[in-house]
């Protein structure tokens, strides 16, 4: 069974740093692509960014997170990142990571979803 598990998200003021993590099990992880996903109150669920399977040499991001966030694989560990930079309110959302063997870019497509985590920014 695929499970991705997210640890905590945290708060932070505008301008700050966090780094989400996503940990997953039950499949060969480098065979899978992933990707970061964001719900605010009241919205639909955005794609923030996603990379390729294997060594993650193809990246995409959202118009709103370029040159801030960054997504990255380690493979061996089996874990997902996002660091986020320059945080803004805006970002404040739900945070939840996602992987399928079908390359979904930024759609919420994925088959397997982690359960979500909390990311707040304040001004």
């Amino acid at each position: 069974e695929v499970q991705l598990v997210e640890p905590g998200g945290g708060s932070v003021q505008a301008g700050g740093s966090l780094r989400l993590s996503c940990a997953a099990s039950g499949y060969s992880y480098s065979s899978y692509y992933t990707g970061w996903f964001r719900q605010a109150p009241g919205k639909e669920r955005e794609g923030v960014a996603a990379i390729s399977s294997g060594g993650g040499s193809i990246v995409y991001y959202a118009d709103s997170v370029k040159g801030r966030f960054t997504i990255s694989r380690d493979n061996a560990e089996n874990t997902l990142y996002l660091q986020m930079n320059s945080l803004k309110p805006e970002d404040t959302a739900v945070y939840y990571c996602a992987a399928d063997q079908v390359w979904w870019l930024l759609r919420p497509s994925y088959r397997y979803w982690g359960q979500g985590t909390q990311v707040t920014v304040s001004s």
